[in-house]
């Protein structure tokens, strides 16, 4: 029992879920997706939680521009 936790500790091999083909694991977790919205436990966020979950999840990007501008257009001149 020991060498195997020593393995897992040192990168040994993945376990689980981890350790399957990444197809696999989509299709695990498109089944659980169908499952829940089916039983009708699944969250469907509407606009304004879709823009708040992404907002959150870009919150401390490295990549992300900050201030007006961006990719997104802006007054970045053109048509005066």
């Amino acid at each position: 029992m020991e060498a195997i936790m020593a393995s897992n500790k040192q990168g040994g091999g993945k376990r689980g879920f981890a350790s399957m083909d990444p197809q696999r694991q989509r299709e695990i977790a498109a089944q659980g997706g169908r499952a829940a919205h089916a039983s009708g436990n699944a969250h469907e966020f509407n606009s304004q939680e879709a823009r708040e979950a992404g907002r959150m999840s870009h919150k401390n990007d490295g990549n992300r521009q900050s201030g007006s501008g961006g990719s997104r257009g802006g007054n970045q001149g053109g048509n005066r």
